[in-house]
């Protein structure tokens, strides 16, 4: 059943460009992609419920024909009715589900797939546009949201066109209570609505307090290490303490809201039925209605409760849905930095000098260059030597002779590669974390292993190049990652390469022989590599050394010394 829920999606390729413009155009738009499954639900939702409004009508007719003297054929036959509607409405409730859970599996694997195609597009700009919380609590409670609103779509369409058919049946039997009916369930329904707003405004603040505890955590996590090397794990726990309190007060205010509508659709629907009931009873005395007029009207009422119960679900769910989604467009509006430019210049083949004229940062084609900067200036150097965007007036880097701002994205993408501490390893395979989809030399594994000296890393895994690695690389320490984050740089053999401190968390045997080896690898291609290592510098063809000043972007260029 799952290969045909997701079929229609097929590759994220093939999904088209989501509304962003609002949370219900984002709602319609996946609703408008792939309608088969909403409508099937909708269908099956309604035979479902039918049946279900039905059936107390059936019966009172089968009551009334037990007590008259025509015989017992009418008693048989309306019984019969009545098993029929039952089997429908099995059959019917069994492909309900089938079609419900194929409409919240297409919400949820598209959502997936536009909001995984966002990020890959926003790439490092994302970080400095959104929380990683916020990112993350989109990527699991947003989307399960947006998935729940449609599995309940179908359900609420049938108890609605049930609700309908028995107010008319009613009316036609007895037009007092058919008014009455008409007149109390949609009161009952609107009952619930002044709830809404309250709840979607709770829904909200404990969404945003869930993704500021979701990024503490990982900030937390990430840094774990260093927060007991320094004595700061304590203080870090308190103020996580302090903020999971806060999303727990925020979630227990949704919570009394959410009781508080839930209540409502018990006690409102409740009073409908009571005063139809006592209604009923009423004109059964005065001989308005028989006896078996009288439990078809109960038993019709005692069902109005579902329908309202079910709107009220409905109600609830899309106000969840609605807050999701308003998420998700937030994200979906985020804009990379890099804009592709009209008339994108060609980079020259082979290997790519590296060129800032603000900086006096200068790097031969094919060269191996050390660039010494102070610990924090490196980020932000890495930054404006490869990032387009992180130039906040004239762009003063060029790749070959090429502005970076004038470069096509894709090009440049494919031939720069920057690679730092900020870089993790994915779940899965060591081989597939390193080669990714694409096609590598014979060897070329093994070379870039081995220049990284990360041999001994893969040969210490059970099961080698196919074993299993968890996100982040959990099991392996700080200085097995860094070796294999840099053996998966050096595989993909960019014609310009920029390293940030890639032997930091490696001690000095080790670095020596990772100096030497990527040396040897990438003669002929550009690497630039920002350290204060001195076995990096004594390696390289070229050093430049940065002073504290001037800060990126300004136009003094004294600051770069080379030797």
């Amino acid at each position: 059943m799952s290969n045909r829920l997701f079929d229609a999606s097929v590759a994220p390729a093939s999904v088209p460009e989501a509304e962003a413009s609002g949370p219900w155009a984002y709602l319609w738009w996946l609703a408008r992609i792939r309608p088969r499954p909403l409508l099937l639900a909708a269908l099956l939702g309604v035979l479902w419920m039918v049946p279900l409004a039905l059936i107390p009508l059936v019966l009172g007719r089968a009551i009334d024909e037990a007590g008259a003297a025509t015989g017992q054929a009418g008693l048989y036959l309306w019984s019969l009715a009545a098993l029929g509607l039952g089997l429908l409405q099995a059959v019917a409730g069994a492909g309900l589900i089938q079609a419900a859970v194929g409409a919240e599996a297409h919400a949820l694997s598209v959502t997936h797939r536009v909001l995984v195609r966002q990020v890959v597009r926003l790439g490092a700009t994302l970080r400095g546009k959104a929380r990683s919380g916020d990112v993350a609590a989109s990527a699991s409670a947003d989307v399960d949201s947006i998935g729940n609103a449609f599995e309940v779509v179908g359900r609420t369409i049938g108890a609605v066109v049930a609700a309908v058919l028995v107010a008319v049946a009613l009316t036609l039997t007895s037009p007092v209570l058919g008014l009455a009916v008409l007149i109390g369930v949609p009161a009952a329904v609107l009952g619930i609505g002044p709830l809404l707003r309250p709840l979607q405004e709770r829904d909200e603040a404990q969404r945003e307090q869930m993704g500021i505890a979701t990024s503490q955590a990982g900030d937390i996590v990430a840094g774990l290490r260093i927060l007991r090397g320094i004595g700061g794990e304590a203080r870090f726990a308190e103020r996580f303490r302090r903020t999971s309190q806060q999303v727990r007060r925020a979630g227990e205010s949704a919570g009394r809201m959410e009781a508080w509508l839930q209540a409502a659709g018990v006690f409102l629907p409740g009073l409908v039925t009571v005063g139809i009931v006592w209604l009923g009873a009423r004109l059964a005395l005065n001989g308005t209605i028989t006896a078996g007029e009288l439990v078809a009207f109960y038993g019709a009422s005692a069902f109005l409760t579902l329908p309202v119960s079910t709107a009220t679900e409905a109600a609830e769910t899309l106000s969840l849905a609605k807050v999701a989604a308003g998420r998700v467009c937030t994200l979906l509006r985020l804009t990379p930095e890099t804009v592709r430019p009209e008339d994108p210049a060609p980079l020259p083949a082979g290997a790519l000098a590296l060129a800032d004229a603000d900086t006096g940062v200068q790097a031969a084609a094919g060269r191996l260059t050390v660039i010494t900067a102070p610990a924090d200036r490196v980020g932000d150097l890495a930054d404006r030597l490869s990032r387009p965007g992180a130039h906040p007036g004239p762009c003063a880097v060029r790749i070959g002779g090429v502005p970076l701002d004038r470069a096509d994205p894709d090009e440049l993408s494919a031939r720069l590669l920057r690679s730092g501490p900020a870089d993790i390893l994915f779940s899965g395979t060591v081989r597939e974390e390193l080669t990714g989809a694409s096609a590598r030399p014979p060897g070329a594994l093994d070379r870039a292993l081995s220049a990284a000296d990360a041999t001994d890393v893969v040969e210490a895994l059970p099961g080698g190049l196919d074993a299993w690695l968890d996100e982040g690389g959990r099991a392996l320490s700080g200085g097995q990652r860094q070796r294999l984050v840099l053996a998966r740089a050096l595989l993909a053999a960019p014609d310009l390469l920029i390293l940030e401190d890639p032997t930091a968390s490696v001690d000095a045997h080790t670095e020596a022989r990772i100096v030497e080896r990527v040396a040897a690898l990438r003669a002929g291609r550009t690497t630039v590599v920002l350290t204060d290592s001195p076995l990096w510098r004594a390696a390289a063809d070229h050093v430049v050394r940065l002073d504290a000043e001037p800060a990126p972007g300004a136009t003094d260029r004294s600051a770069g010394v080379p030797s």
